[in-house]
């Protein structure tokens, strides 16, 4: 029998509540290769999955760039802002 804290509904609702998101925001400053290139080298982005992402925050205003707990997701945020984009961990 597993012990009540190892069963997989309680580990994916743990998991679920410790998940954040780094949203990128769109801007009128940043130029597409600018942005292409930060999620590549910042986020582990592929090229194609970089500049769909770019698309995305131009278009619809904010994208969803990568997930995970705040704890990972802090030293991206933190070179993205460094890098003048405007992005926030939600």
């Amino acid at each position: 029998m597993i012990p009540e804290k190892l069963q997989p509904a309680d580990a994916t609702e743990e998991l679920s509540s410790n998940e954040n998101d780094l949203i990128l925001f769109n801007d009128d400053v940043n130029t597409f290769d600018f942005v292409i290139e930060t999620l590549i080298d910042v986020c582990g982005h592929d090229p194609y999955q970089a500049e769909q992402c770019a698309m995305i925050a131009h278009y619809n205003g904010k994208c969803t760039v990568k997930s995970g707990s705040f704890t990972e997701l802090k030293p991206p945020h933190d070179e993205m802002l460094n890098r003048k984009l405007s992005v926030t961990i939600a």
